[in-house]
């Protein structure tokens, strides 16, 4: 099953998959959602199939996101249950990508933020290279970590996961690699190579003849002030830590959290923090955004970065004080209708 979105087929022992959509960066949409979840359920069984091996047609994006303009459509429109419905069907693509029974070898190469997290870094061998970029930056847009991105950053060394959802930093691949959220470093200039050696074996064991030592993550020199300023029991907490430090990396930091959302802020930090499984994340993560659309502030920060591009959001809340407590444990509550269920394992 293929579309104009991605070009799904088998090559030797390899189910492949390869997301098609270039000139939007392969903005996950629900072409690329159905086409990956029917392919694997139809390969997980298929003694034919050794591995699941997943990449982009385009050097510049393995995948830059969700599909954000859809969502805007949605929300403007008042189809809350649309929009609903896309990220459940996503949420249960990328628990099925954590728990697949075979290898699940991603290409993240180029630009892999948001969605493109969501369908590479739950897998079981994960690639970079030096021109990989890794972000989750939903806070500057109004939504929560999410593509059990929570569960993620919880695994991250010490409190490195806070200060990545929050601030939306960027990744280098050395930098993924420290963060948990790649396994092997090779080079652009052999991924072809290994992509090829792939096919001809169908043994994942093989990336390991390609991969090289990363350089140097900053954050190991950084994690000792970042693990003191991002150990803040709330997010103000952590703005006053970050105010104290004169570090370029802390001061970019604060300028970020202070550009975020306040209510995706508080929302992310806490949903980070309990994220001990991947089902806790995406059940946390599923609450917020069901209700995202009609009362957070998503549909303003699709707005501000997407639409107008003015990047200029007015937020509900000024600041993190503003919010109403009674708002963020709505946002956190069981979702109506019952919370997200993932398929069994």
């Amino acid at each position: 099953m293929s579309n104009s979105d991605l070009t799904i087929r088998v090559e030797g022992r390899v189910g492949y998959i390869t997301l098609t959509r270039p000139k939007v960066l392969n903005a996950v949409n629900e072409a690329i959602v159905d086409g990956m979840t029917e392919a694997m359920t139809r390969w997980a069984d298929d003694p034919a199939i050794s591995l699941v091996m997943v990449d982009s047609d385009s050097e510049r994006a393995f995948s830059a996101g969700g599909d954000l303009s859809a969502m805007y459509e949605h929300g403007r429109a008042g189809q809350f249950d649309a929009g609903n419905a896309f990220w459940r069907d996503e949420y249960r693509l990328n628990a099925m990508i954590a728990h697949y029974p075979k290898p699940y070898v991603a290409f993240m190469d180029g630009i892999v933020m948001g969605g493109g997290v969501g369908l590479s870094a739950h897998g079981s061998h994960r690639i970079v290279t030096e021109h990989s970029v890794v972000a989750m930056p939903e806070c500057s847009i109004g939504l929560i970590t999410d593509v059990g991105g929570t569960y993620l950053l919880h695994q991250a060394p010490s409190h490195l996961g806070e200060y990545l959802g929050l601030t939306g930093t960027r990744m280098n691949g050395a930098d993924a690699i420290y963060a948990k959220l790649a396994d092997h470093y090779v080079e652009r200039e052999k991924l072809a190579a290994l992509k090829a050696r792939l096919i001809e074996t169908g043994d994942a064991t093989v990336i390991s003849e390609f991969s090289s030592t990363p350089p140097t993550s900053v954050f190991a020199e950084r994690q000792s002030e970042i693990d003191h300023a991002f150990s803040g029991e709330t997010v103000h907490d952590i703005t006053d830590r970050l105010s104290t430090l004169s570090s370029e990396w802390a001061v970019k930091a604060l300028e970020a959290i202070r550009r975020g959302s306040p209510i995706s802020l508080q929302a992310t930090l806490k949903a980070i923090r309990e994220a001990d499984t991947l089902e806790i994340g995406i059940r946390n993560e599923y609450r917020f955004v069901s209700r995202v659309l009609e009362h957070g502030d998503f549909i303003e920060g699709i707005r501000a970065v997407i639409v107008d591009k003015d990047r200029n959001p007015r937020w509900k809340y000024a600041g993190l004080d503003d919010v109403p407590r009674e708002l963020l444990a709505l946002m956190m509550q069981e979702a109506e209708g019952g919370d997200l269920l993932l398929p069994a394992r």
